[in-house]
């Protein structure tokens, strides 16, 4: 396995390659945005991953989702992602949940035994109450906020919640996260104007892709920095 992570521990040394093949990550939603989270958590060389989704592929997803493919429409995300993370690293131990994750499921997770949470899912109530489990057990969560109707892959950031602006899903967020005093959250939103305001969302290649790596980079970051 040493010779296939070479080149990241050339980059990060030996103790951090160490404590990623230790860290045991939840990726909630394997959509456009999550899809390359796990893509790139797997090839870091995370040792446990936890992949939650309740959908299945379709020709809609073609567009911008990496797990998406003609040979895996109609089959279950949660699958299709376990299968390409193992071909990837075969070292890696894979839970799956093909659920769709509300308040009402979240009581099927045990929060605290997970390293770091990806919310890359798309209902506010489930955003919320990921970020409200994840506040009560101390589990570092990184949020990705709206990709759709937008063209400028060069405008995300990495912020707090509450240092958000321009983004409509960071409004309502911000709002719903005060009612039940959740003092921060580390989010990936994009400073761009939505070009469009429809449902669903378009959507591009580029720009959802863009906010799950860089969701992935700053959880190896702040794994190894722990």
């Amino acid at each position: 396995m040493s010779s296939q992570f070479a080149r990241t521990e050339l980059l990060l040394g030996s103790d951090a390659l160490n404590k990623l093949t230790k860290s045991r990550v939840a990726v909630f939603g394997l959509g456009g945005v999550g899809g390359y989270t796990v893509e790139a958590l797997a090839r870091a060389g995370i040792g446990s991953l936890d992949l939650i989704d309740n959908d299945t592929f379709d020709l809609s997803n073609l567009n911008r989702q990496i797990l998406a493919t003609h040979s895996t429409l109609n089959q279950p995300k949660v699958e299709v992602a376990a299968k390409r993370v193992l071909d990837i690293n075969p070292h890696c131990h894979v839970s799956t949940y093909q659920i769709f994750f509300l308040p009402e499921t979240s009581n099927q997770f045990d929060f605290s035994q997970y390293d770091y949470i990806v919310d890359a899912i798309d209902t506010v109530t489930g955003k919320i109450e990921l970020a409200l489990q994840a506040q009560l057990v101390h589990t570092p969560i990184i949020s990705a906020l709206g990709t759709g109707n937008k063209l400028d892959a060069t405008a995300f950031e990495v912020a707090d919640i509450y240092q958000t602006s321009i983004c409509p899903l960071a409004r309502i967020m911000r709002q719903e996260l005060r009612k039940r005093n959740i003092q921060k959250l580390k989010v990936v939103y994009s400073k761009e104007k939505p070009i469009i305001r429809q449902t669903p969302p378009g959507s591009t290649s580029f720009v959802p892709s863009v906010a799950g790596l860089i969701i992935a980079g700053e959880v190896i970051k702040d794994l190894i920095s722990a």
